[in-house]
Order: C-alpha cells, then structure tokens, then sequence
C-alpha cells in the first residue's frame, strides 16, 4: 500500500475551500433574500389594507357631505335649529374623516401612512431581487469550482471566484442599498 492513497492534490484543497466559501456567501443570499420577500410581501398587505380603509373614510365622508347639503337644500334658509345642528355634526365628522391626526386614522394620515408602506415594499422587493441575482451567481460559480476538479481547468475556478465576487457584491447591494442598481 503506497501512500497515494491518502494524497490530496493541494490545488483540489483549495477548490474546496473556494466551494465551501460560495456555500457560506449562498447561503447568506438565500436567507436574506427570504427574508426581504417576506418584508415585501407583509408590507404589500400593509398598504392594501390603508389603502382599503383610506377609500372606506372616503365613502363615509362623501355620504355625510352629501347628507348635508341636502339637509341644507331641503330647509332652505329657514331651517330649524336641530337641522342645523344635525348638518354641521355631518359636516365636522365629514371633516374628522379627511384628517385625523390623533389617530392617524383619517384620509390624509392613511395616505400617508400606506404611502410608507409601500416605499418599505418597493425597497424589500428590490433587496430581493438582489439576493436572486446573488445567489444565481454563486449557484453557478459553485458549479464551476465543482467543475474545476474534474477537469483540472483553472480558467473555471478564476471563473467561479469572480461570480463568487460578483455574488458578494449583489449581496452588499441587497443589504446597503437595493435600489442603486436596477436589472429587471
């Protein structure tokens, strides 16, 4: 028995530690991309329900408006005192639907509010994306490291550093800032 046998090529060694490398860079990818799917998803339903609500204080401000200029119409200049009445608590909750600041449930507060919410989704969708591109590019350099060691071309493992760089980078872009660079 030679000692052949336990002899590892130490340019494989170093292929191997290239491939656990862009495993470790995948994964990172792969986990923060979940996540900023999920944030993306979450935040899309956060607009949608402010978004429903906001059209919801609409109808109910516009009813109550209506209400009261035609209760206002109706009685004309000689309306009695608990028309008035009625036509200005209409047109006071009318007004609490437009904004309401202490509760940050009127229109102009909602719109805000479901505004924010979609610039966090349009940012989480766009780390998302980000983390793809990074994780395909570390898929495929991972391929090509594998490849090296069957065919012994180094061209393939600079090849697959250089999309494992190219992985990282994404993945810095997901992280810092997802909206600096638009592929799709």
């Amino acid at each position: 028995m030679s000692g052949a046998a336990g002899h590892v090529d130490p340019s494989h060694k170093g292929i191997a530690l290239l491939i656990a490398t862009l495993a470790l860079v995948l994964a990172f990818s792969e986990t923060l991309g979940k996540a900023a799917q999920t944030s993306g998803l979450s935040y899309n339903i956060e607009a949608s329900n402010l978004w429903n609500f906001y059209q919801a204080k609409t109808v109910r401000m516009t009813t109550l408006r209506t209400a009261a200029e035609a209760a206002t119409l109706q009685a004309g200049s000689a309306a009695p005192e608990a028309v008035k009445a009625q036509t200005e608590a209409w047109r006071k909750t009318a007004a609490r639907y437009d904004s309401e600041p202490e509760t940050g449930e009127g229109r102009k507060e909602l719109m805000a509010r479901a505004k924010d919410a979609e610039a966090k989704r349009d940012r989480a969708m766009a780390a998302y994306h980000q983390y793809e591109v990074a994780s395909g590019a570390v898929q495929i350099a991972i391929v090509l490291a594998s490849a090296t060691i069957i065919t012994g071309m180094n061209a393939l493992a600079w090849a697959s550093a250089a999309l494992g760089v190219l992985g990282v980078v994404f993945s810095l872009i997901g992280f810092l800032a997802p909206t600096a660079v638009h592929l799709f």
